[in-house]
């Protein structure tokens, strides 16, 4: 099987991480690597929470399901 290779998702949009850098997610009964996932670096931290906080005024005004 091949692993999945994921992404990170910053103000709607998909983005790599800094250097393509990526980290395997095992399946402990295996061994087998079922996942990468990015490794996240300074910067796109930053991103991340400025958009959640550009994002939280209109989002706390949004109604319950």
């Amino acid at each position: 099987m091949t692993a999945v290779k994921l992404h990170l998702w910053i103000n709607g949009q998909r983005v790599q991480p800094p250097g393509g850098r990526m980290g395997d997610v095992f399946n402990p009964a295996s061994g087998e690597v079922i996942r990468q996932v990015p490794l996240a670096g300074k910067d796109d931290i930053d991103a991340a929470v400025a958009a959640a906080k550009a994002a939280f005024p209109a989002w706390r005004e949004t109604t319950p399901l």
